[in-house]
């Protein structure tokens, strides 16, 4: 499967924000708002095309991070944060690999920090999808509504 990165616009925001996950993936569901929309299109979102349909979204920076995590100090500036989304009907089905692999290829060709991510804890199936492409464990935290795990990969 061929991928493609694209500034995120607002048709695609508008899809991503009606995907609904079925559980326990449903926290990743996103609540439609001015607020959502204002953060899908702020520039730090870029759609994931492939075959001319929307398949996923990455985010860089700031909006990759966990707010709650930032008092914490769980993220330095010395390495870029990437936060992903797939479209709920390709999740489980094995192209997670590729996908994943082309966001780090498309973020690492953009910077020359290592990469940190940070997903929910009960996400088993992302957190050994990442292992595989060689992210360790770095830190944990907890919120109210979830635990989350920090991990990084350096930069090759």
């Amino acid at each position: 499967m061929t991928f493609q990165a694209v500034p995120m616009n607002v048709d695609q925001a508008t899809a991503i924000l009606k995907w609904t996950y079925p559980p326990p993936y449903d926290f990743y569901n996103m609540e439609t708002s001015e607020e959502a929309y204002a953060e899908l299109l702020d520039g730090s979102y870029q759609a994931v095309i492939a075959h001319k349909q929307l398949v996923g979204f990455f985010c860089t920076g700031r909006s990759a991070q966990v707010p709650p995590g930032r008092p914490l100090h769980l993220y330095p500036d010395d390495h870029l944060d990437i936060g992903l989304g797939r479209q709920p009907e390709l999740t489980g089905q094995g192209t997670g690999f590729a996908f994943c692999s082309f966001v780090l290829d498309t973020a690492k060709s953009q910077t020359s920090l290592p990469i940190r991510l940070t997903v929910a804890s009960f996400n088993e199936r992302a957190i050994h999808l990442y292992e595989q492409l060689g992210f360790q464990r770095y830190a944990t935290f907890s919120t109210i509504h979830a635990t989350f795990l920090i991990m990084t990969q350096s930069h090759t």
